[in-house]
């Protein structure tokens, strides 16, 4: 549930996400939210470009919350790496990460995040659900390093449920070489400017005093 605190000037927010990384992006604009799990199948179709792969999986989070809620604003977030052309996911395992990491090395990866929030908030001029996607491609060369350093690396900061099999917001830097975008949040899985362009839109008030806090709805 949301604080007794929370400012009744802003619309009530729903993150649409289990991910932690996601969750602490969102919480930087200390703003009250709940979170809640969308219940979508997360995979791409056959011959389905990344960039509409991301799109679609973000947009299917969002409105499958706020379909099952009333008077909010949802967030829903993807990410899709691609190494020529082939879809990096979560490994899941110390094997997996490795041999991603492998690969990897020395190459340039594609990340596309993708955002989309959706309204339900239903006026007299616009009823229903009102969507805003945003997509941000991030271009991320990684460094050319020995297997004992990819090996190291995975053991100390155990990315396995991350894209690419780092993390570029911990000690993950250390494997980048250089990365590209507009949007510096898009590779930790939120980009927030588009975001935060997103929720102005939507008369969303950032600077205002209150307390800042999360709350899960599973």
């Amino acid at each position: 549930m949301l604080s007794p605190h929370s400012n009744s000037a802003n619309p009530r927010l729903i993150l649409a996400s289990s991910s932690i990384y996601r969750q602490a992006l969102l919480s930087r604009l200390r703003l009250p939210f709940q979170v809640v799990i969308p219940e979508i199948e997360e995979c791409a179709y056959p011959q389905e470009a990344p960039v509409a792969t991301a799109k679609r999986l973000a947009s299917e989070k969002a409105r499958v919350v706020a379909h099952g809620q009333s008077n909010c604003l949802v967030i829903g977030s993807d990410q899709v790496a691609v190494l020529d052309g082939v879809h990096i996911g979560k490994p899941g395992s110390h094997e997996k990460a490795f041999v991603q990491l492998q690969q990897m090395r020395g190459q340039t990866v594609i990340f596309y995040t993708a955002v989309s929030l959706c309204d339900n908030r239903a006026t007299t001029t616009e009823p229903g659900l009102i969507e805003q996607l945003a997509v941000v491609e991030t271009v991320v060369t990684f460094r050319n390093l020995p297997d004992a350093e990819l090996d190291a690396y995975l053991r100390i900061e155990q990315p396995y449920d991350c894209a690419g099999s780092a993390k570029n917001e911990g000690l993950g830097i250390a494997l980048i070489q250089s990365c590209q975008s507009n949007d510096p949040t898009a590779l930790t899985g939120l980009p927030m400017i588009a975001l935060c362009n997103m929720l102005r839109k939507s008369g969303v008030m950032f600077f205002m005093s209150g307390d800042s806090f999360i709350s899960s709805d599973s």
